[in-house]
């Protein structure tokens, strides 16, 4: 019989990450520079518009890479 307690940490793992994804979702969506960086392209013709967010993207990807990292280096040190 496998042991409940670590699928129980394991639950208790995945539904942390899901909140503070969520936290982190909410205040993003606050931040007014995201969206509204240099080099973002908002391409306006008539009735049809065009959103690239070329640089939050780049900056965004930097960031999660950082962190990953980090997790991973704290992880690998146990």
């Amino acid at each position: 019989m496998p042991n409940l307690s670590d699928l129980g940490r394991a639950l208790l793992l995945i539904g942390a990450v899901i909140v503070a994804l969520g936290v982190v979702l909410l205040v993003l969506g606050r931040a007014p520079f995201l969206g509204r960086l240099p080099g973002d392209l908002a391409l306006r013709r008539g009735g049809t518009s065009l959103y690239v967010p070329i640089v939050t993207c780049l900056m965004l990807s930097a960031a999660l890479t950082v962190l990953v990292n980090l997790i991973l280096y704290v992880l690998r040190r146990r």
